[in-house]
C-alpha cells in the first residue's frame, strides 16, 4: 500500500489540474460522473481514510477531471451515519478535498418532501438544516475551530447562482430546509408530523454531517436534494430505496444541467 496520503494521491491523480471544487454524488445520481471531460478515476480502495460503500447506488471511486471548465474532484458514493453510527464518517474525505486544493464543497442527495409543491422528481436547493440526529461530526475535536458558526452554511451567493443557472435552464428549483434523520428506516408519519412543525421542508439521511465538517475547514458549500418520495404519511406509496434510486434517475438531466450551468458561472482557481 501507498505510503501517501488521500490528498497526494489526488494531486498525482489530477496532473495539470488539481481540484478546485469538491462534490458529493448521493443515491442514484452517479450518471453525473458521466460529463466529467478528461475523466481520472480513483477508487476509494486507494484512498486512504475514504469509505468502503455499503450502499445500493453509490460506486465507491473519486472522479477527477472538468466539468462547466472547472477542475473538480466528484465522489461517487458518500458513507452514512447509520452504515456504522459514526458522524465523522466523511472527514476523511472532505478533509482530503481540501488539501487538494478545493474551496468550495456541492452536495447532492436523495430526499423526502415534505413540501406539497415539491413532488418526486423535483429539485430541491437546500437554505438551512436541522440537525434531528443529535449527533456532530466534530464532537471530539479538541480545537477552538471545533466551535463552527453555522450562519449562511449553505452560501448564499452560490444559492442566488444556482437559482440564476435553474432559470436559465429552464429548471424548476424549489428551496427548502433539510432535516438530517439518522436512519437508515424511513421517518414515521409522526415524525414527518413533527418535522413539518419544526420547520422542515425535506428529510434525508446524510449532508448535514458534511457541511459542518465543510465549514469547519472553511469551505463554501452549496447543497441540492432531488426529491425521491413524499414523506411517511403524506401520500399513499410505500418507501423503499428502489424507490429512491427510480426516482433520482428521473431527475438527473435536470441536476446535470443545472450543476453544468452553476459551474460555467464559477472561477476555476
Amino acid at each position: 500500500m501507498s505510503s501517501k496520503n488521500a490528498a497526494e494521491i489526488i494531486l498525482e491523480a489530477a496532473g495539470d489540474a488539481p481540484p478546485s471544487f469538491g462534490m458529493v454524488l448521493g443515491s442514484g445520481l452517479g450518471s453525473l460522473a458521466d460529463a466529467v471531460e478528461n475523466a481520472k478515476h480513483v477508487p476509494y480502495a486507494e484512498l486512504p481514510g475514504f469509505p468502503k460503500p455499503t450502499v445500493q447506488g453509490h460506486e465507491g471511486q473519486l472522479v477527477l477531471g472538468r466539468l462547466g471548465g472547472v477542475s473538480i474532484a466528484m465522489m461517487q458514493g458518500r458513507a452514512h451515519y447509520y452504515e456504522a453510527g459514526k458522524a465523522d464518517a466523511m472527514k476523511g474525505p472532505i478533509r482530503s478535498l481540501q488539501a487538494a486544493g478545493c474551496k468550495s464543497l456541492l452536495l447532492t442527495n436523495a430526499a423526502g418532501s415534505l413540501l406539497n409543491g415539491a413532488g418526486p422528481g423535483s429539485l430541491m436547493l437546500l437554505t438551512d438544516h436541522i440537525n434531528f440526529s443529535g449527533s456532530s461530526p466534530l464532537i471530539g475535536e479538541e480545537s477552538p475551530t471545533r466551535f463552527v458558526d453555522l450562519v449562511d452554511a449553505y452560501d448564499p451567493e452560490y444559492r442566488a447562482q444556482l437559482q440564476e443557472a435553474a432559470r436559465q435552464q429552464g429548471v424548476t428549483l424549489n428551496e427548502g430546509v433539510y432535516m438530517w434523520f439518522s436512519g437508515p428506516n424511513f421517518e414515521t408519519p409522526a415524525e414527518i408530523r413533527a418535522a413539518k412543525i419544526l420547520g422542515a421542508d425535506a428529510v434525508g439521511m446524510s449532508t448535514v454531517p458534511e457541511v459542518i465538517l465543510a465549514r469547519h475547514l472553511g469551505l463554501k458549500v452549496s447543497a441540492l436534494s432531488i426529491i425521491t418520495n413524499y414523506g411517511a404519511g403524506l401520500d399513499d406509496t410505500p418507501l423503499s430505496h428502489d424507490q429512491t434510486m427510480e426516482k433520482a434517475a428521473l431527475a438527473a438531466q435536470d441536476l446535470k444541467k443545472l450543476i453544468i450551468a452553476f459551474l460555467e458561472g464559477q472561477p476555476d482557481d
